[in-house]
């Protein structure tokens, strides 16, 4: 293992002109939350707009991440793939792929195999999740990805394994689907749904930094942002409670009264200001962030009772964008005072959305699961400005489009992986 390590250090240090340029993708939302630099996307994506598609040799709703010509997703193989005939669940095995951004070429695999118990009901994956939703994360170091009850697991850029470390192996009905982030010299992965835990890892070894208790059904990726006064926080949503600590030493900053239903869409942060939203009812909570020892309801600065059940929001100009999972209906609220800007379905009917929004040229991108691509003007004023489909293409749509750095735009289905092309 320790050979490994050196291998693995010395491609980094050599390949590092090759693989770091640009703003790269390199965690679940990008950089900023969902929101793109890049000025020159394409407004309309079709099956004419297609660079290149490549077929998967696993299922999968993680969104890709791209560090340099690297493209780093998950699948899965083996177990919950027909959801009438799911198999033994011995057999799932888990895959981390590494695919050339420039033709799409699947430039290595590698495989961990999942034998751990699984609940009865987890066969639901088949037609809406799976056991591959945990997107990777990758710096010069390497890449992390959380692969359930396996753990968190760590490879070099040229696919080598440098370590793995467990972080509990609970079973619920629902697969999991929290990332890990990066801080510094820490690897950051909300293992709510393994062990109800908020862990650090060392990204050297995969030692442990430290960890935080009772998370409890937060299922959601945790963010790092810059409190309001100037700090550097890491904070996640769970049923009643959204928490911020301290990256580097898992001291509790500051607790706040949150959603009381259990939450996946991950919170947001715009100028110290912690949004987030989540329930199968909808709800939604501003809260200002920073302060040590608080544990009270005085950060929270609004609640509204609109919200979304699996994707997260977007911010654009004082306004939070999302859409609901189910039903196609988008939402528009002012982000100062919580009030409802627009509530508006999509016509044509977008049936479910998993996909959080691209924010992008003052467009948001929207992908149905099954229903194609709606691109909506980020204004208070709802205006649909194109819905287009990939033809041929059956396949389900749940993970978040990723923008590349010449304007270009990744899509994943659970069967492809497809590069559309920058505005001409």
């Amino acid at each position: 293992m320790c050979h490994r390590f050196i291998v693995s250090f010395c491609f980094m240090v050599v390949g590092l002109s090759v693989l770091a340029r640009g703003e790269d993708w390199a965690q679940f939302r990008g950089p900023d939350f969902g929101r793109a630099s890049q000025a020159n996307i394409a407004e309309i994506w079709n099956t004419e707009g297609v660079d290149w598609k490549t077929p998967l040799p696993g299922r999968g709703a993680s969104s890709p991440v791209v560090f340099g010509d690297h493209i780093y997703l998950t699948a899965y193989t083996g177990y919950a793939i027909e959801k009438t005939e799911p198999g033994d669940p011995k057999q799932l095995v888990r895959h981390l792929l590494c695919v050339d951004v420039n033709n799409g070429e699947l430039l290595w695999q590698k495989s961990i195999a999942d034998d751990s118990a699984k609940d009865e009901f987890s066969t639901w994956g088949t037609d809406k999740a799976g056991y591959a939703s945990s997107s990777a994360v990758a710096d010069a170091s390497g890449v992390y990805v959380l692969f359930g009850a396996t753990g968190v697991v760590a490879f070099s850029h040229d696919g080598d394994e440098r370590w793995r470390t467990f972080c509990g192996d609970d079973v619920h009905a629902y697969p999991g689907g929290t990332s890990p982030i990066l801080y510094k010299d820490l690897v950051i992965v909300n293992a709510s749904y393994e062990s109800g835990d908020l862990i650090a890892l060392n990204k050297a070894d995969g030692s442990e930094a430290w960890r935080q208790e009772g998370i409890t059904e937060g299922w959601n990726t945790p963010i790092v942002y810059k409190s309001a006064n100037g700090e550097d926080e890491v904070a996640v949503s769970a049923i009643n409670e959204i928490r911020a600590v301290d990256p580097q030493t898992g001291k509790l900053r500051w607790t706040c009264t949150g959603i009381d239903e259990y939450v996946c869409p991950s919170l947001i942060a715009e100028d110290g200001v912690l949004y987030t939203i989540g329930g199968k009812k909808g709800a939604a909570i501003a809260v200002r962030s920073g302060g040590e020892g608080d544990v009270t309801d005085s950060h929270k600065l609004w609640e509204a009772g609109k919200g979304s059940n699996v994707s997260s929001p977007v911010y654009h100009d004082g306004h939070l964008y999302w859409a609901k999972d189910k039903g196609g209906v988008v939402y528009c609220v002012n982000a100062k005072t919580g009030e409802l800007v627009y509530q508006e379905r999509l016509n044509p009917g977008a049936k479910e959305i998993y996909a959080t929004p691209l924010l992008a040229g003052g467009r948001l991108y929207y992908i149905s699961r099954e229903k194609g691509i709606f691109v909506v003007a980020a204004s208070p004023e709802f205006k649909l400005l194109s819905h287009t489909v990939l033809d041929g293409d059956d396949s389900i749509f749940s993970a978040s489009p990723v923008p590349l750095e010449d304007g270009a735009v990744l899509v994943r289905s659970d069967k492809f992986l497809y590069r559309m092309k920058p505005a001409q």
